[in-house]
């Protein structure tokens, strides 16, 4: 599977496990706990994965970077947790960043 798609799904299951964390009640629901279990399990597997083709710095930017965005858009839509403009304005520097990051950078992607 080609680097950046496994890194996709790195941060697909952490935002997974991110948004049933809220949803475990402190680890006292045993449902969203296993959610939140399996979602980093994987989220932490698949990105350790990607680490041999794509430099860690890179890689984690990239991964911690789609989480912000995508777990603020998941808290909006599942429990109405809107970001104020603040919020928006630094999200889109976070996807300035990466996006600088993927197209500027001189590293090696292999």
């Amino acid at each position: 599977m080609p680097a950046y798609v496994t890194l996709a799904l790195a941060i697909i299951f952490e935002v997974i496990g991110t948004s049933a964390m809220k949803a475990s009640e402190g680890f006292t629901r045993p449902g969203p706990t296993l959610i939140v279990a399996l979602g980093y399990g994987l989220a932490f597997l698949l990105l350790s994965q990607v680490l041999d083709r794509v430099p860690v710095g890179i890689a984690y930017a990239i991964w911690s970077g789609g989480g912000i965005v995508l777990i603020a858009i998941a808290a909006w839509v599942v429990y109405g947790q809107r970001p104020d403009l603040a919020g928006f304005i630094g999200m889109g520097l976070i996807i300035a960043g990466v996006l600088i990051l993927n197209l500027l950078s001189k590293t090696n992607v292999h």
